[in-house]
């Protein structure tokens, strides 16, 4: 066994660059973080073949003086945190003072910079096998500019797998995106190969952040987006959360940052999945940009040395938050709200710029009710006042309800609730408030409803309508009423590890609110009693593993509330009014006004879009109207 002696700064330093600098990207993003940390307003980012010949960082925050250019080189060097108590409530983004140490150990790097207080700059750059510190005058106006030439020229084992030109730069281009996202309030340039690829002002204003958003991430996340800013126990949440019928193939993009730090967290992750699990398509993913502030004493940043995870003091409570805020969003908006991006969705296409695939025409924004209707209250209480001096919603909704029951066709002269006659809803003569899906004017097929409205024709899959609206419903009641267990004849014996039976011990009251009942009858086993009595059908062993998974994961489960809320899917999809019934004009518009009042009712139970809008000006391109 050879004697213990220690390493040389520089090969500790390259041991530590291969946990910090990965590729071109990850030495960007370092730097870009020092200049943030400086208070920089303007950020000028230049690349040369994929960052591997070149990378330099232009900043004008404060600047390094003079006499601590020598340390800005070395290990463990800082000027952000100096106590446990700093470390314990970071609020930099960067705190290890490794970066710059790592990544001139395997690069050719020069450091220049100036301070307002110095009358000239200074350069400074490192050589030699213990990395001497050597320092010259240099012009160069307040601010800070880091040059990175021939990365990993002296460890090739690692140059070799970096991947082409494109590839590293396209992850370069995706570092930028990030920081500058995450700071509005900061200038970016990001050039490769003396062409300009992104030019980013600084952005004070409410449009002027959505316009970075737009450039950053498609116009069309924003017109399919709903703007979020909510506060609760000392956490905020904002930023913007495209709708449901705006979702990915990829999780590619998805955006969350923890007091302007971009992380990966499974637990934000599951609470944005949770959020959207009964409003997105198989196998789909949402895109968001999300923003969340909490008091940095609350979050450990110091988990991962790239510094992309984090760990909340309590998250369970930041889960709930982040899920609570979200769900609520997305159940707050109504077709009024999608009716604006369809317009502006219009005219991108009008543009010649191509729609995203299966995206059904949006728009996010404050959720505010349409012009003259009786409010939204779902379904929480019947409606009060009468739509378009026409029947209640409520009344309505179990006319058509009341289709599947008598299996006849309805007829304009059928009676309608109460025995009155089933009066012809049509759009007011004196110009008054037109709803946002209009007016009823046909049925096709006995599956589509065709309505007219001001924006032009809207198209509604009136099973997919419906489906929504009964499952809605069925929800609601299901949340007035605690959710009963049902004895087992035979207990039900589950073999478990340790772990999961003193977990199931622990949360027995948890267990018990979720109409489970089970108890641990030894080290490694535990008794199932009673499971919910709506879920009698189902596997109950499966489903209490996958609770208890859930709780190691998450320390939480909604799997029961998952399971549950998937048979009220199947009940309302067998519930609903089936293809070719056919309808009567004033059904069809019972069933739009429901689908104004109802939450989420832009998606079926599956995730599908449920109406969709062709405006005028499409009409009359597809007619050729107006050359």
């Amino acid at each position: 066994m050879p004697h213990i002696q220690l390493l040389s700064p520089r090969l500790a330093n390259q041991i530590a660059a291969g946990e910090v600098v990965e590729r071109p990207a990850s030495v960007v993003k370092e730097l870009v973080e020092n200049a943030l940390d400086a208070g920089a307003d303007r950020i000028d980012v230049e690349i040369e073949q994929g960052g591997a010949k070149l990378i330099r960082v232009r900043d004008d925050g404060s600047g390094i003086a003079e006499e601590d250019l020598p340390l800005a080189l070395s290990r463990h060097a800082t000027s952000k945190v100096f106590t446990l108590d700093d470390l314990e409530a970071v609020a930099s983004l960067g705190f290890r003072g490794e970066a710059l140490a790592s990544i001139s150990s395997v690069s050719r790097l020069t450091l220049t910079s100036r301070t307002e207080a110095q009358e000239a700059a200074a350069r400074v750059e490192v050589e030699g096998r213990d990395m001497d510190a050597r320092i010259a005058p240099a012009a160069h106006p307040v601010g800070t500019t880091v040059e990175v030439r021939d990365l990993f020229f002296n460890t090739p084992a690692r140059r070799k797998f970096l991947r082409t030109e494109k590839t590293e730069f396209n992850h370069v281009e995706e570092c930028v995106r990030r920081q500058a996202l995450s700071r509005f309030d900061t200038g970016f340039t990001l050039r490769h190969n003396q062409r300009v690829m992104q030019s980013l002002r600084p952005a004070e204003s409410a449009l002027d952040k959505e316009r970075r958003i737009g450039a950053l991430c498609g116009q069309q996340f924003i017109d399919n987006a709903v703007v979020i800013d909510a506060e609760a126990t000392g956490l905020r949440l904002w930023g913007w959360v495209a709708l449901p019928t705006f979702s990915r193939s990829q999780a590619d993009l998805q955006y969350f940052f923890v007091n302007g730090r971009v992380i990966r967290d499974k637990l934000v992750a599951h609470a944005v999945r949770q959020a959207y699990r009964d409003v997105l398509y198989n196998n789909r993913h949402p895109a968001f940009v999300l923003y969340l502030e909490v008091d940095p004493a609350t979050v450990d940043v110091n988990v991962h040395p790239t510094k992309h995870e984090v760990r909340f003091r309590d998250g369970r409570l930041v889960h709930d938050f982040i899920f609570r805020t979200l769900h609520r969003a997305l159940a707050d908006v109504r077709p009024d709200d999608q009716l604006r991006g369809a317009v502006a969705q219009s005219i991108v296409r009008e543009a010649d710029v191509s729609p995203q695939p299966q995206v059904q025409p949006s728009i996010g924004g404050a959720s505010t009710p349409w012009p003259g209707s009786p409010g939204r209250p779902g379904f929480s209480t019947p409606e009060k006042a009468q739509v378009q001096q026409e029947w209640k919603a409520s009344d309505q909704l179990g006319f058509y309800q009341s289709l599947n029951e008598g299996g006849g066709v309805a007829t304009p002269g059928r009676s309608g609730p109460g025995g009155q006659p089933a009066a012809e809803i049509t759009p007011p003569r004196d110009g008054g408030e037109e709803p946002p899906l209009g007016y009823a004017i046909a049925q096709l097929h006995g599956i589509y409803i065709l309505a007219q409205s001001r924006s032009g024709l809207i198209v509604v899959d009136m099973h997919a309508a419906h489906e929504r609206i009964t499952y809605e419903r069925m929800k609601h009641a299901l949340a007035e009423q605690d959710l009963k267990s049902q004895p087992l004849l035979v207990p039900l014996s589950l073999a478990v590890s340790q772990k999961e039976a003193s977990l199931a011990d622990s949360h027995g009251e948890e267990l018990q609110r979720l109409g489970l009942q089970v108890e641990r009858i030894g080290p490694e086993t535990l008794a199932v009693r009673q499971i919910p009595a709506l879920l009698r059908g189902a596997d109950s062993e499966q489903l209490v593993r996958d609770v208890l998974a859930d709780l190691i994961e998450h320390g939480q489960s909604d799997r029961v509330e998952a399971v549950t809320h998937e048979l009220l899917g199947t009940m309302a999809c067998h519930g609903s009014v089936r293809a070719n019934r056919q309808l009567t004009i004033p059904e069809m518009n019972s069933l739009l006004r429901d689908m104004e009042a109802t939450e989420r009712s832009g998606q079926c139970n599956h995730g599908r879009p449920t109406w969709t809008l062709v405006t005028l000006s499409e009409l009359d391109k597809l007619f050729l109207r107006g050359r």
